[in-house]
């Protein structure tokens, strides 16, 4: 892994399937239930928006969003462990809004785990505001389901 990039060294590219063996690196070790290859691979078919954050040869972190009518749904926000804390999300939760208002969107969409409270801290800060939930949304350890906050920003 090289030095950790400052701000101003990382830069955003287009996730493409040769770096999908890095991301799933990422995502393996940052969830418990994990985007499988083929769910990174069917966004990327889709044309859905999917950004790799770099800096030197390391990804620092990645999202992938879907854009609609007047919105965007991000789907996948993720920091590879060794880089977290250090703000990258909010760089790409940057990169992503000014992608969506250049694309015409009025709103940033997101679920995130009722337990993830770190994740919505983040959100919060950026102005996310929380709308509803969706009930047994994501999977659980032991089979069970957990809850999704339902998330909006106005852009």
């Amino acid at each position: 892994m090289s030095a950790v990039p400052t701000q101003a060294e990382a830069w955003f590219q287009p996730m493409g399937e040769e770096f999908l063996d890095a991301v799933l690196r990422i995502e393996h070790t940052c969830y418990d239930h994990p985007w499988s290859r083929e769910n990174f691979a069917d966004s990327l078919r889709s044309g859905y928006e999917a950004q790799l954050l770099m800096g030197g040869d390391d990804v620092l972190g990645y999202f992938v969003a879907m854009r609609g009518v007047d919105e965007v749904h991000l789907l996948n926000i993720t920091v590879a462990l060794a880089h977290q804390r250090q703000g990258w999300a909010r760089s790409m939760l940057d990169g992503l809004a000014i992608w969506s208002r250049g694309v015409g969107a009025q709103w940033l969409w997101l679920e995130v785990r009722e337990s993830n409270h770190r994740a919505f801290e983040i959100y919060q800060r950026y102005g996310f505001h929380r709308i509803g939930e969706r009930r047994n949304y994501y999977p659980a350890s032991g089979g069970r389901r957990e809850h999704a906050v339902v998330m909006s920003l106005k852009l």
